[in-house]
């Protein structure tokens, strides 16, 4: 994809730079100037979703802080004032085209518990449904370091794939990805295009981006790899360019595209793929590992050597080899209790040992993905 023109659904992320005019606060104006652009790209037949950053930036304003403080319960204080301020203002800039706008919340748990994953992705498709721009942000107010999703660069990602967007538009204060660091080298080459899955993508994103947000290059080209495994093309651009999404739907060549792979992987395994944290994992043996990564067969208790954690029957696990690496990932079939019962039996002791059979597998092919289909940092 080298363009819009023919996208029916994106998600738009605007990072705080752009939302806050550096951290000062609110941009009206900045956020007047998105809101007619999205109404022009609505009236082509688009729908829009709009991650936004920018309450914690706006709160702190809002409190007479002169630093971001650093304390999780300030930060978390400072999110609850600014997303009051944030989705005001977007109600205000959309209603002058005659647009409603949707405030969502999300969590890490709203992505990784599988009905309230269905739950957002019902409502995300009955807004849009409905010509409504839904404004979605992280929970910052009850969100904690060790479930928090990271950036809105990953959250982007996660919804785009939830939603089976066609493309996601990261949009920031640089102007797209550079084969190094155009900041300590002066020969840097700019890169219109490269594929999501380019070996060497995370390398050239090496550096920190803008004081005012949390994510860099680095978060951004991990997030166009998520977003990828749905089949969606990702636009890195500056969101200085003038009418930036007008001149894109032109088919005018601004930014960095990574472009994904051609098989699109079906929604339970994009969900799958795009947990950040796990209820737990296997050990396997190396038969297993040829047997899952070679020969796509489900993952028996005769070839689990160990379990870590403690999960229920229909957790998402990990899969590691016996060094430790991660194989797969799935939908297990029985508790981390149970698993450690039937550890190395063949399937047919599995009645014997716990008293009744769930599955004969402990994972199933069909809820398993393989770690080369979603190559992406832990």
């Amino acid at each position: 994809m080298k363009s819009i023109a023919d996208a029916h659904i994106l998600v738009i992320k605007v990072g705080s730079s752009l939302v806050t005019a550096e951290g000062k606060g609110i941009d009206l104006a900045a956020l007047s100037k998105w809101a007619g652009q999205i109404a022009e790209l609505k009236a082509q037949g688009k729908q829009i979703v709009l991650v936004s950053s920018g309450a914690i930036a706006e709160g702190i304003k809002r409190l007479g802080w002169t630093a971001r403080p650093k304390a999780l319960n300030e930060l978390q204080a400072a999110a609850a004032i600014g997303q009051m301020g944030l989705a005001q203002a977007y109600e205000q800039v959309f209603a002058e085209f005659g647009i409603q706008t949707a405030q969502i919340l999300l969590t890490h748990e709203d992505l990784s518990n599988r009905m309230r994953y269905l739950n957002a992705r019902s409502t995300l498709r009955t807004l849009l449904d409905w010509n409504v721009v839904p404004i979605i942000n992280e929970n910052d107010t009850v969100t904690t370091n060790e479930i928090k999703l990271g950036d809105n660069d990953t959250l982007g990602a996660l919804v785009t794939n939830l939603i089976e967007a066609d493309a996601l538009l990261i949009l920031t204060d640089q102007s797209g990805l550079y084969d190094s660091d155009p900041r300590k080298n002066p020969d840097a080459k700019f890169i219109s295009e490269i594929a999501a899955d380019h070996p060497e993508l995370e390398s050239m994103a090496g550096g920190a981006g803008s004081a005012v947000g949390t994510g860099g290059m680095y978060t951004k080209v991990v997030a166009a790899k998520r977003a990828a495994l749905g089949g969606a093309a990702t636009l890195i651009a500056s969101g200085h360019e003038p009418n930036l999404l007008q001149r894109l739907s032109q088919g005018e060549a601004i930014g960095t595209w990574l472009t994904p792979a051609r098989s699109r992987i079906s929604a339970r395994k994009q969900w799958m793929m795009g947990h950040l944290q796990l209820s737990g994992s296997v050990i396997i043996d190396n038969g297993a590992v040829i047997a899952l990564s070679q020969k796509h067969s489900s993952l028996l208790p005769i070839g689990c050597v160990a379990v870590n954690g403690q999960f229920h029957r229909g957790a998402v696990i990990s899969v590691l080899n016996q060094a430790g690496q991660e194989v797969a990932r799935g939908l297990v079939n029985y508790s981390s209790e149970e698993i450690e019962k039937i550890l190395r039996l063949p399937s047919h002791q599995i009645e014997a040992k716990l008293g009744y059979v769930a599955e004969e597998e402990v994972l199933h092919r069909d809820n398993l993905v393989i770690r080369s289909a979603f190559r992406t940092p832990a």
